[in-house]
């Protein structure tokens, strides 16, 4: 047990870099050219998620057409999250903008419960590893935390919402970690590796349709894509010297 309370504690690093950039968002006017380049940063941030750490772990799976189904498959997980947000929202009397909003929350929260299944894995190879895995994390879920919340907040969610579910955002990556500890540490590694990749296609339809889209609702700057490639090239940053 007290080896899965270090993996917690490690997990609650990236959550914390999370909550840290979802509450700038709260204490700074963000204006709509803002909010478009904090969501290319963020966007360029998940794809760099995808292509430089969740892909290419999955692709080590044989047969390696495994978990290349299983990205493939994300894409129709990710018109059954829409199709239940878009459901939940209406029950909670929210107004359609709520939806793109809530996606993008759905993305980051997915990004963060990868990163807690990796946490977790690791850790159980090596406690040095988590450590520098959650610690690489940290940077880049700032402007991802950021992000999702100035887009709530554009959207007009309350605050007191807003605050919880920033606070939300320690969930899925705990779970993931417990998940990865627990759970995956028996299961067959294709199947690990499968649910990496299914994962990593959630998150590329979440940047395309969602995170790309909403920084376009609003007035945009010429260097929006530039905040896209500095995105992804702060994460291989992470990537080579943190090791994440």
């Amino acid at each position: 047990m007290q080896g899965f309370l270090l993996v917690l504690a490690f997990a609650a690093l990236p959550a914390a870099g999370n909550l840290l950039g979802g509450l700038a968002a709260e204490f700074f006017h963000v204006s709509d050219k803002s909010l478009s380049k904090a969501l290319h940063l963020a966007a360029g941030i998940v794809l760099a998620v995808v292509g430089l750490e969740l892909m290419p772990e999955a692709l080590n799976g044989n047969p390696a057409w495994v978990p290349i189904a299983a990205f493939a498959a994300g894409g129709a997980a990710f018109i059954g999250l829409e199709r239940l947000i878009a459901f939940l929202t209406q029950r909670a009397g929210a107004g359609k903008d709520a939806e793109g909003p809530m996606a993008i929350f759905t993305g980051v929260a997915l990004d963060l419960f990868s990163d807690g299944v990796m946490i977790g894995t690791a850790s159980l190879i090596n406690p040095s590893l988590g450590l520098l895995l959650a610690l690489g994390q940290v940077p880049a879920d700032i402007p991802e935390g950021f992000a999702a919340i100035a887009t709530l907040k554009r959207a007009k969610v309350r605050r007191s919402q807003r605050i919880l579910l920033s606070l939300a955002f320690g969930i899925p990556i705990l779970l993931g970690a417990s998940i990865g500890y627990f759970v995956l540490r028996d299961a067959p590694e294709i199947i690990t590796l499968s649910v990496l990749a299914l994962t990593g296609g959630i998150l590329t339809s979440v940047v395309i349709e969602e995170m790309i889209s909403e920084a376009h609702e609003g007035e945009t700057s010429r260097t929006d894509p530039i905040y896209l490639t500095v995105g992804a090239g702060l994460f291989a940053l992470i990537s080579v010297y943190l090791g994440a």
